[in-house]
């Protein structure tokens, strides 16, 4: 099997190590909660104990997600500012607004704090763009302001 390279950028890298550091240091007080539940009896109907299993499967999960995330991770350099690339600031008029958006991979793409996957549709119609281009997204013209 092919492991995939995940395109991150430095920042997200930080971001992922942190919240992995994080769960990896939760994981005593969780273990302690399930003691503490299966010391209260019968299991079958211990919401307490049921939670803190839940809990523990959610973060081991995570923890290996984001372990294999950062083995397979590639860091994000952004090159010149010539042309809309990974890594890449952008301000784009999508019609008389302007919003500025990161381009980065689908892993740490969050719309929500500005960062845009190159594989979303946005970022695949702009990608490769340089500034001052226009381009079509969702039937509307979209103007490629400036890369930074």
């Amino acid at each position: 099997m092919i492991k995939k390279s995940i395109s991150l950028t430095a920042e997200g890298k930080k971001e992922l190590e942190a919240e992995l550091e994080g769960l990896i240091k939760n994981r005593p007080e969780i273990a302690e909660r399930i003691a503490t539940a299966r010391a209260f009896g019968d299991l079958s109907e211990n919401e307490e104990y049921s939670s803190a299993r839940n809990e523990q499967k959610l973060a081991e999960g995570r923890i290996l997600e984001i372990q294999e995330i950062l083995k397979n991770a590639k860091i994000i350099r952004a090159g010149k500012k010539e042309s809309v690339t990974l890594g890449a600031t952008v301000r784009l008029d999508m019609g008389g607004r302007e919003v500025e958006y990161t381009i980065v991979g689908p892993t740490e793409a969050n719309p929500l704090e500005g960062k845009i996957s190159n594989e979303s549709p946005i970022g695949k119609a702009i990608f490769k763009h340089k500034a001052n281009d226009t381009v079509q997204f969702n039937g509307k013209t979209v103007k490629i302001v400036e890369i930074k």
